[in-house]
């Protein structure tokens, strides 16, 4: 993404039938911002971050896992996924995601 540019994060990413797409919005040494667009039935297997990590669903409905309990956000939804736990990502539909990560 290029500074100084006006966008909108919908249109910023396309889906891909059955895949998952990524987008490095920007990088530094304290985190990242990474849009994600992800097909019906998709998702991220159980893992773990060692620092928070906020997802803003910006288009579509996924469930969140976190600690095992399934948390069902839609466009305008947030959550706040805390260090160390194990968190997964699952697209009820077509969706699409920022993911943001800050390190401590």
């Amino acid at each position: 993404m290029n500074h100084s540019q006006i966008f909108q994060f919908t249109n910023s990413i396309d889906y891909s039938t059955g895949g998952i797409v990524s987008k490095q919005v920007m990088k530094n040494e304290k985190g990242n911002v990474t849009l994600f667009a992800f097909g019906k039935g998709e998702g991220l297997s159980e893992h773990t971050a060692p620092f928070d990590a906020l997802i803003q669903i910006i288009d579509g409905q996924a469930g969140i896992y976190i600690g095992g309990q399934l948390y069902d956000l839609s466009a305008g939804d947030s959550i706040i996924m805390p260090a160390n736990i194990p968190h997964a990502v699952k697209a009820k539909e077509d969706f699409k995601m920022i993911l943001t990560m800050i390190r401590a």
